[in-house]
């Protein structure tokens, strides 16, 4: 029989684009406030969404993201339900109109700032989930994913494993399942010409497990200088830190990082060559043959983070540092974070053949290997050619929504931001004329429903002189026809001091 489901929803008209997110939210929004109370169990999509009006795609899209958020589970044979415990213990709690004092923590998703207690993966705040105008940097679109395809093919999986019987479900290759590697080994080889195959490859969970591993087979605790680019993604550098290493920022300019700053005793070096973060410079040809050589001379390994290059809107792609390296100096890291979505937690590192056998050891002491469905799901995913496909319809409408950022930038602040040059990534930077403080305006814009973030947040030290004063705008999640009325109120909010 099917649960009562008394909740009053109100929705846009049918064919509206705004229907799946005002769907998500105030399914959401009932959760939190206790509404829809932990343990209840929810109607079948079918059936709700027929009483709603809506396709039942668009419901099970809902379910999905609600699903991967924390606030539903799954009960095989059984239903869906509101989770017992919901994420960061929000259980009861209704939304809030306004939290200025939390509205600069984004959550902490790769690319994202550091929190305000080291180490610890905080949520995002209320305001910043039901922020009207997000430009969080690192989150895609998630609303855009083909889920009907994933389910279908994650039953094909769990389909695969029932019928392999007993040894099927036991524990799986540390490296990653054998199919997922060589449907990862063509992507990179063909979108990024990095020559890779199979056994080049070890499966994470996400590029943070990477950082992790590669910290744990590279670093000499106390010992070990690492260097990292002085605005970089904090949660490496954590990962470094935790280890033991010795990091230290060095600077980059327009033409990425400035391989002449490197310390003499540098052993380790973390860059972002396609689509530097946060700034978005591509690091030029000959840094990256100086980078290259340093490297070799030095005994150094690089760790290049190819997190978005995916999504490229113009000019040639440069080769990766892997391609590039004939002296085993380079460890590729990739993840499908931003090319599918950060919940499904599966990265890679193309890892030179003497640090193979290690990192492999690594993965199988920290938690042996990623689950064997979502493997399986991703593998077919790929080589039956759904990630193609969806990466050239999110370009598109990426695309889209970078055209209408760098024209409203111009359009309404011409005289107060300077657009770093990028073409690729799902982010793009720009400084601030003087005197505008980048955190102060970060600050109030989230006051005004805007999530923003200032440069000086990916910095190892905000106070650096090479620090800019400057503004990250994410396009993952804000809606092209929003951009030009946010960046004209961000526009008025620097005018007004």
């Amino acid at each position: 029989m099917e649960p009562l489901f008394e909740l009053s929803l109100q929705l846009p008209a049918a064919g509206s684009r705004e229907l799946l997110r005002e769907l998500h939210r105030q399914l959401h929004a009932a959760i939190l406030d206790g509404r829809l109370r932990p343990g209840a169990r929810l109607p079948a999509t079918r059936a709700l969404a027929q009483r709603l009006g809506v396709s039942r795609n668009t419901m099970l899209a809902a379910y999905d993201l609600l699903l991967s958020e924390g606030y539903l589970v799954a009960r095989p044979g059984a239903g869906t339900y509101v989770a017992d415990t919901l994420p960061a213990s929000r259980r009861g709690r209704a939304p809030r109109a306004t939290a200025p004092a939390e509205a600069g923590t984004p959550r902490r998703d790769p690319r994202l700032a550091p929190p305000r207690v080291p180490g610890a993966d905080l949520p995002p705040t209320l305001q910043q989930r039901q922020a009207r105008d997000d430009f969080r940097v690192g989150l895609p679109d998630a609303s855009a994913l083909p889920f009907d395809i994933w389910r279908r093919l994650s039953d094909r999986a769990l389909r695969r494993i029932a019928r392999g019987g007993g040894e099927a479900a036991q524990y799986a290759d540390p490296r990653g399942q054998p199919a997922l590697r060589e449907a990862i080994a063509r992507h990179v080889s063909f979108t990024r010409a990095v020559g890779c195959g199979a056994d080049d490859i070890v499966v994470t969970a996400g590029a943070q497990q990477a950082f992790g591993l590669l910290a744990r087979i590279l670093v000499v605790p106390g010992r070990t200088v690492v260097a990292v680019e002085q605005l970089s993604y904090p949660s490496l550098r954590e990962a470094l830190a935790a280890a033991g290493a010795k990091v230290v920022p060095v600077p980059t300019d327009a033409e990425g990082l400035c391989v002449d700053r490197l310390p003499a005793e540098t052993r380790v070096i973390c860059v972002t060559p396609s689509h530097q973060f946060p700034t978005g410079v591509a690091m030029s040809t000959p840094r990256r043959a100086a980078l290259l050589a340093f490297a070799r001379e030095r005994h150094a390994v690089v760790i290049e983070d190819d997190y978005d290059s995916e999504f490229r809107f113009a000019g040639r792609p440069l080769d990766a540092l892997q391609t590039l390296d004939r002296a085993d100096s380079v460890c590729y890291v990739g993840t499908f974070s931003k090319s599918l979505f950060p919940a499904l937690r599966l990265g890679f590192v193309v890892a030179p053949p003497w640090a193979r056998g290690a990192l492999v050891r690594m993965r199988e002491l920290a938690d042996w290997h990623s689950p064997v469905l979502g493997q399986d799901a991703l593998a077919d995913f790929i080589a039956e050619g759904h990630l193609a496909r969806h990466i050239r319809k999110m370009r598109k409408v990426y695309g889209e929504r970078r055209r209408a950022l760098l024209e409203a930038l111009v359009r309404h602040g011409a005289d107060l931001f300077e657009v770093i040059p990028s073409q690729a990534g799902l982010h793009l930077s720009a400084r601030l004329h003087a005197p505008l403080r980048a955190d102060l305006l970060a600050r109030r814009a989230a006051e005004a429903g805007i999530t923003l973030a200032p440069l000086s947040r990916y910095a190892l030290d905000p106070h650096a002189a090479d620090v800019p004063e400057g503004l990250a705008f994410g396009y993952g999640l804000i809606e092209a026809a929003r951009i030009d009325d946010a960046i004209r109120r961000v526009a008025q909010l620097a005018r007004a001091g």
